[in-house]
């Protein structure tokens, strides 16, 4: 009997129920503070676009509402490198207008810093890149095991996830 091949996927995406719920917490937990009583404190979550829309009186309330979002990500397992603030803008009435974009897949640039890094520990496995989904296979499950171990200490700039290992 020949020996079988096994492998697992590398991917950046989220929980999307994780994050709605997480999303609605925020939410909830920004318009029942004091500070915000009275003010503007806009959230709109665009799933079509992947980014959350924020709209407050000043800076230090957009940041607020950013920390908030985060931190309720991160309670569900959600990474923080998920989120990402794109655009910081002055809107109409003297209101910040704060964009954050939603981070759920591994671009072509990090898939190669991905398989890079995975070539480089010299291990008995294969990594290709399949859109946005780096495949690793191998014939052990420890040299898999130990390449979830590496990738997982790298410090890259988005998530990563394993999935389908087999």
């Amino acid at each position: 009997m020949a020996a079988k091949e096994h492998s697992f996927d590398i991917t950046a995406e989220i929980d999307k129920q994780k994050f709605k719920d997480a999303y609605e917490q925020a939410k909830k937990v920004i318009t029942n503070r004091w500070d915000f009583k009275g003010i503007t404190c806009e959230f709109e979550h665009n799933e079509k676009a992947k980014t959350v829309t924020l709209v407050t009186t000043t800076d230090s309330k957009a940041d607020a509402m950013v920390e908030a979002l985060i931190s309720e990500a991160i309670k569900r397992e959600i990474s923080s490198k998920a989120l990402k603030e794109t655009k910081r803008e002055v809107a109409g009435g003297n209101k910040t207008k704060v964009t954050v974009s939603i981070v759920d897949a591994i671009s072509s640039d990090d898939a190669k810093k991905i398989v890079k890094e995975i070539k480089d520990l010299k291990l008995k496995v294969q990594a290709s890149i399949r859109g946005d989904v780096v495949r690793v296979e191998g014939k052990a499950i420890d040299d898999l095991q130990e390449a979830i171990k590496a990738i997982r200490g790298c410090d890259f700039d988005f998530p990563v996830n394993f999935t389908n290992l087999k």
